[in-house]
């Protein structure tokens, strides 16, 4: 039996900020961290936050797009939605499960006026960080009790 906490980040479609948050847990926490991602759609993984993430050594190229019901589980201790349709069709999940919402921007919606693929991977870089800021907080941040480790 693992002691690590089972996190999922949930979005539409687990095709780009889930997928990113996936990656950083498992780069950064993976041994304090089991991360899972999923959406309530399958948008298929997004080959520009593939992209930017390698960009930072972190390959989440193997990531597929699935729904919750496709993951091996479903009792996670946290389920953290990452935008806000997720969040408002979040399904409800069994057990402890604890849902907390952190929003953040969408990289496709917001690099749809792009001009060039480099402006386009401007918007998806900084999203990244900014997932990677949050992941670096976990899981002390989920609690009010910080964990031991």
């Amino acid at each position: 039996m693992s002691d690590k906490i089972t996190i999922l980040f949930l979005c539409t479609g687990n095709s780009c900020r889930s997928q990113m948050a996936e990656g950083w847990a498992r780069y950064l926490k993976g041994d304090v961290i089991e991360p899972y991602s999923a959406g309530i759609e399958k948008h298929g993984l997004n080959p520009l936050a593939v992209k930017v993430m390698a960009q930072v050594g972190v390959d989440i190229s193997n990531h597929k797009s699935e729904l919750v019901t496709d993951l091996p589980t479903n009792e996670f201790d946290y389920v953290i939605t990452a935008c806000n349709h997720a969040h408002e069709s979040c399904p409800n999940f069994s057990g402890k499960a604890k849902v907390i919402h952190v929003g953040f921007d969408d990289p496709p919606t917001l690099a749809a006026e792009a001009k060039s693929e480099e402006n386009a991977l401007a918007h998806y870089r900084r999203v990244r960080d900014e997932i990677r800021t949050f992941v670096e907080t976990l899981p002390g941040s989920l609690a009010h009790d910080k964990m031991h480790g």
